[in-house]
């Protein structure tokens, strides 16, 4: 028991000073252990060293300075106690799987929508599907091969213990829209939740290769709360001829968990409304009212 106190007791104290440098040996004698025994103990207990441990810590603080502040990708990796923004960049992109630009760029418009995303991870459990999110290591995803719609196997996303409810994580892929340019796509599939305390919903996105959003929709007009059993939902977006990337996926916003089976991806013709989502802006195609008088 005094170990495992000595653990908490050493976890709290790097969580109080994330924006402090901190040593082993500080740290240690913060629990009356030398150094040697207190590194074995902690990677016996946790599963990592500490270094790993405050390096994975900042870089979740990293992602969320990213999502909820202006400031710089420069300034967030020296608050983190990165060397450069270099150093940064690389273990960012380790643990989430995209740089810091591109992940502001992706995720930020889900949290400015909801307030409330690794390229491919290569420790997922689902082949061609990834986590990613505001905190990823507060989720989990995986195959459930009881709660199923059609065939042998569903995916799932399930909060683990996350630490507020404006936490997210999304089961996602992306790829190349240049096959489906011009064209209307629907992204769309069955949908079970249970326990959903914020928000769930299928979501698509339309970039172009400045990572601007051309098209967007994530069901936040249409939510999936609480308990619901297999349900059939559905976004349709229009693939401009600009486009880069495509983003598909199921978003979960705080606790619960949502599985997902039977997706599609397909054409429809012009008969089939479009659910993008307006913003209150948009990047405008030239410049416009340079006059001021409009």
């Amino acid at each position: 028991m005094h170990s495992e106190d000595s653990i908490q007791r050493a976890i709290q104290y790097m969580e109080n000073r994330l924006a402090y440098k901190m040593t082993l040996e500080e740290i240690a004698a913060h629990v009356g252990f030398s150094p040697f025994h207190f590194h074995r103990l902690f990677r016996s207990r946790v599963g990592m060293n500490i270094a790993d441990y405050l390096r994975s810590r900042r870089l979740c603080q990293a992602s969320r300075m990213l999502l909820h502040t202006e400031e710089s990708i420069l300034h967030i990796s020296l608050d983190c106690h990165f060397e450069s923004q270099e150093a940064f960049t690389r273990a960012f992109k380790k643990m989430y799987g995209m740089p810091p630009g591109r992940y502001r760029n992706v995720f930020r418009l889900h949290n400015d929508i909801i307030k409330g995303e690794k390229v491919m991870n290569t420790g997922s459990p689902i082949k061609d599907w990834f986590l990613s999110g505001s905190h990823p290591h507060e989720y989990e995803i995986g195959i459930d091969r009881d709660n199923v719609h059609l065939g042998n196997a569903s995916g799932f996303l399930r909060a683990i213990c996350p630490q507020d409810v404006d936490s997210f994580a999304t089961l996602m892929q992306q790829f190349n829209a240049e096959k489906f340019r011009g064209r209307r796509m629907k992204f769309s599939g069955f949908v079970r939740t249970s326990d959903v305390t914020e928000f769930c919903g299928l979501w698509m996105r339309v970039d172009n290769n400045h990572s601007d959003v051309l098209q967007f929709d994530n069901m936040n007009n249409r939510k999936i709360i609480g308990d619901t059993n297999w349900n059939h939902y559905a976004i349709v977006l229009d693939i401009p001829e600009q486009s880069a990337t495509i983003s598909i996926g199921v978003l979960l916003m705080g606790f619960g968990k949502v599985w997902v089976d039977s997706l599609q991806f397909e054409e429809v013709d012009e008969s089939v409304p479009t659910t993008n989502l307006e913003f209150d802006y948009k990047i405008l195609d030239e410049p416009s009212n340079l006059s001021f008088e409009e």
